[in-house]
């Protein structure tokens, strides 16, 4: 019998030097490609029976072009890069990975709260320009900060990131509301649990982002309501670029409406060099990292391979068709 043969058209997204596909490799013949131009998708996905991507597009005309897929594997939880329908049509499995960065994303979420509430940025920079060594105290006295435990956090999205984020809140002795999404219906049990947003944006004292990218949640947070959040307030967006509204998060910052913010994601990524983030003041950026421990990729790969194997006996896992 011929060996299952895969592709993984992108992998140098998850594999920073440091992943050896042994779970891929033990399924059937492997074939890896650091990355991709759009033009060599179907080209390089001829003769393949499973397909694993990432970032890749399959829109309706490549899907159409494939030629002996059966299985489209999304190297992620989102799946907005792949076109459903068409898959559909075509008889195509598509299979996601969830719960696999949840633990990574909760580590740098308070990595970049306490880096803000302690002005850890603030305070590295005047250390650095000697500010410490002019002092007539034994302590840098001249940036105040306070504690987290006793403060409010505003939890937006409540799948398995957001609620690792409320336990360890909660473990440092915040208080947790949780936000309902405008336009969302939820069960009576749900609505329990939640509050509008408008209520925990002016009652928050940090607002972390936990949510997909939607039509119900694209620019979610702009102008109208960073002007309901208090002026000591955080704004963390773990989540997708595009949530927020990012000229509208810059003029809050300049104008000290809110005391800052910290952001793994952009709406375009990479980012332009001339971004209107890049010069704002009070905020912290990172470069989409939150998801890409070590562990967590090599979770993603498992998984897989899990999906992978579980077309092969029949059985359904992660299927999104």
């Amino acid at each position: 019998m011929p060996k299952t043969r895969i592709v993984f058209l992108d992998a140098g997204t998850v594999d920073w030097k440091d992943q050896d596909f042994a779970a891929l490799h033990k399924l059937g013949d492997l074939k890896i490609y650091q990355r991709l131009l759009s033009d060599q998708t179907v080209k390089r996905c001829f003769g393949f029976k499973h397909v694993v991507m990432n970032k890749a597009r399959f829109d309706v005309q490549t899907i159409r072009a494939l030629q002996g897929v059966q299985a489209i594997h999304i190297a992620a939880t989102g799946y907005n890069n792949v076109d459903l329908n068409a898959a559909r049509e075509r008889g195509m499995a598509v299979t996601n990975v969830r719960g696999y960065s949840t633990e990574s994303v909760v580590q740098l979420t308070f990595t970049l709260l306490l880096a803000l509430a302690t002005r850890l940025p603030e305070y590295e920079k005047a250390v650095a320009r000697g500010d410490w060594s002019k002092q007539p105290f034994f302590a840098l006295t001249s940036l105040p900060f306070f504690e987290l435990s006793g403060k409010t956090m505003g939890v937006i999205g409540f799948g398995n990131i957001g609620k690792r984020v409320a336990e360890v809140a909660r473990a440092l002795g915040m208080n947790v509301l949780v936000a309902q999404l405008p336009g969302k219906k939820y069960t009576a049990a749900e609505n329990r649990r939640r509050l509008p947003l408008e209520q925990v944006l002016k009652k928050a004292d940090v607002v972390s982002i936990h949510t997909p990218l939607s039509d119900l949640t694209r620019n979610l947070i702009n102008k109208k309501e960073l002007a309901l959040m208090r002026k000591s307030a955080f704004l963390l967006n773990m989540a997708r670029g595009g949530i927020v509204h990012e000229k509208d998060l810059a003029v809050a910052l300049r104008k000290k409406q809110i005391a800052g913010a910290a952001s793994d994601v952009l709406t375009e990524e990479p980012p332009p060099r001339d971004h209107v983030l890049y010069n704002a003041p009070r905020l912290i950026l990172t470069p989409h990292i939150a998801w890409a421990s070590f562990e967590a990729r090599t979770r993603l790969v498992e998984e897989i391979a899990r999906n992978i194997q579980a077309f092969e006996k029949g059985e359904s896992r992660n299927r999104l068709i």
